[in-house]
């Protein structure tokens, strides 16, 4: 019997080498084109190659050459070629040099210089073989015996001893976690990018009181940063500033992993978390100037919730203009999300800048927190209209009764423009069974000039990645958003840091992948055809659109500044 392994090419950092046998962790990474990959993802695959990167290095060009030759060999035996740079070279770089030296594997780009450190990389051109049943590592050493080793781990035999080891460049190493104090340099990370949900009555799992419980989770924190988990925030960084951003810098995933990698000392200091006597409000924006009760429900204990439509009208006798909104969710653990529409008491009724068909009030997605509509925007809300809740609910073994909240939060005086949405939905989508990323698309186009303020995209359990492209009437085009590795448990909605000026004719395309495979733990049925669908067991191509539409004087201005090339679209 054949036995399944990993074969990794990597680029290397300082730090004492991981020797045959010892356990290769999980890691994901985005590539130089975009795509996340997952090292454990791979487990169907009988083997997957890595090789060390760094770019300008004069060695490089022969360790790809063995390193593609062994990938046209070994392809079709089930074995995946990937290499990873952790020399911290820009993306746009790796894909110039990739393109010149032939390079058709992705290159991953280890930007926090963590996975090589823990693999004990020295130097670029240098290969390493890992074995699926048990993620140890089978072997190491230089490119040109790569085909050797893994003859001998497909015919279930030791592979050979090393051969001697790269002399490529040396990639510099980053500072050694036993420098770092938890007082100085962990806790203040912790406090400033973790603590807002571990925290009691936080949404996560557990709360970041003090150094004691931050050691026992250690290994866990560790995990969850090199697998992208944690931080919950999915935008590939090479598309777009977002002004919600929850990344943590490649300097400190490097503290807290380095730092964890030692041991997670204590050292001296006082405990910054322990002494954290801040404060949360109920409500992110403090108490709203109207609460709205959304009609209680009781959910069971198990089986399956229909969608549900429950109503509300809104008690003012006045027109307002919302500026803020937040749903309380009365049981997270029951309430997936929640729509607001709301509608004109009579119909077809107008009010002042109210069209017919009504609007939205936000809405809730697990993760989310309250929204502020973007500065000299709003949404009028008419004195009598009816709100509509759409509550999509997933029992969770304990009967519950949900009371969420809606939160609403006025202008003074009415804004200067109103608040748009687009919605870009495909029901037509069908996703074979099996298909590890299967696309589908939705456009848009606009006839008017807008101002783009942020995306979501929206999928179910197979969702895998989504993004957003621009295509302009001059023929260019420009990604506002990529999302490489969608997270059903946390829907952002991105938010750009700069709004987006888009000139009249543009289209917008968004793309949803899946992955309907067994690869896929969240994958309910990798057997079936998977049709669009409002249960979470079928899928959905849905995206958001937020913007506002631009007036003359705003499209005239937009289209003398416009940089060529662009097809008008700059930054506000």
């Amino acid at each position: 019997m054949r036995q399944p392994f990993i074969l990794l090419a990597l680029a290397s950092l300082p730090a004492l080498a991981l020797e045959p046998g010892a356990r290769v962790d999980n890691f994901e990474l985005l590539d130089h084109r975009g795509v996340a990959h997952e090292l454990h993802y791979l487990s169907d695959m009988q083997a997957v190659a890595l090789l060390s990167h760094r770019n300008g290095c004069p060695a490089q060009g022969e360790a790809a050459q063995q390193f593609e030759a062994a990938r046209q060999a070994y392809s079709a035996s089930g074995v995946e070629f990937l290499l990873i740079d952790s020399a911290a070279d820009a993306r746009a770089a790796v894909a110039e040099e990739a393109a010149a030296l032939g390079i058709d594997a992705p290159v991953l780009l280890d930007d926090a210089q963590i996975i090589g450190a823990a693999l004990g990389l020295e130097h670029s051109g240098e290969a390493l073989l890992v074995r699926t049943d048990g993620w140890t590592l089978a072997w190491r050493g230089a490119p040109e015996a790569l085909g050797d080793a893994i003859d001998a781990v497909l015919a279930g035999e030791a592979p050979p001893a090393a051969s001697p080891r790269s002399e490529g460049c040396v990639i510099d190493a980053p500072a050694p976690g036993a420098q770092l104090s938890y007082a100085e340099d962990i806790a203040p990370v912790l406090l400033d990018n973790c603590v807002t949900c571990h925290r009691a009555g936080g949404i996560g799992p557990w709360a970041m009181t003090d150094y004691n419980m931050v050691l026992g989770f250690s290994p866990m924190i560790r995990e969850v940063i090199r697998t992208n988990r944690m931080p919950p925030w999915h935008a590939d960084p090479a598309h777009g500033s977002f002004l919600n951003d929850r990344s943590l810098s490649a300097a400190d995933v490097q503290k807290l992993v380095h730092w964890i990698e030692s041991g997670s000392p204590r050292g001296d200091g006082a405990d910054p978390l322990a002494q954290n006597d801040r404060t949360w409000p109920e409500w992110g924006l403090g108490e709203p100037d109207l609460v709205i009760d959304i009609p209680a429900h009781d959910v069971p204990a198990s089986g399956v919730v229909d969608y549900q439509y429950l109503h509300a009208m809104n008690p003012l006798e006045h027109d307002v203009w919302v500026r803020a909104t937040e749903i309380l969710p009365g049981d997270r653990q029951a309430l997936h999300h929640v729509i607001t529409r709301f509608t004109v008491p009579k119909k077809g009724e107008r009010r002042r800048g109210f069209a017919r068909r009504g609007g939205g009030l936000g809405g809730y997605v697990p993760g989310a927190v309250a929204r502020e509509y973007p500065a000299g925007t709003g949404t009028l809300l008419p004195a009598g209209a009816r709100i509509t809740f759409q509550m999509h609910y997933t029992p969770y073994g304990k009967a519950t009764t949900d009371r969420s909240r809606l939160g609403l939060y006025f202008h003074d005086e009415p804004p200067q423009h109103t608040l748009e949405s687009a919605v870009l939905l495909n029901t037509d989508i069908r996703i074979p069974p099996h298909a590890k990323a299967h696309s589908e698309q939705q456009t848009h186009t606009w006839d008017r000039p807008v101002l783009v303020y942020g995306m979501l995209p929206h999928a179910h359990y197979r969702g895998k990645a989504s993004d957003f492209v621009a295509h302009y009437p001059d023929g260019g085009s420009e990604v506002l958003l990529s999302v490489p590795t969608y997270d059903f448990n946390w829907q952002t909605s991105y938010t750009l840091l700069e709004p987006k000026r888009l000139p009249a004719g543009t289209q917008i395309v968004h793309t949803t992948t899946w992955d309907n495979s067994a690869q896929n733990p969240a994958n309910p049925d990798p057997t079936r055809e998977v049709p669009w669908g409002r249960q979470s067991w079928d899928e959905m191509l849905f995206g958001a659109i937020t913007f506002r539409f631009l007036d003359e004087n705003e499209a005239g201005a937009e289209l003398a500044s416009a940089p060529e090339g662009q097809g008008g679209a700059t930054g506000e």
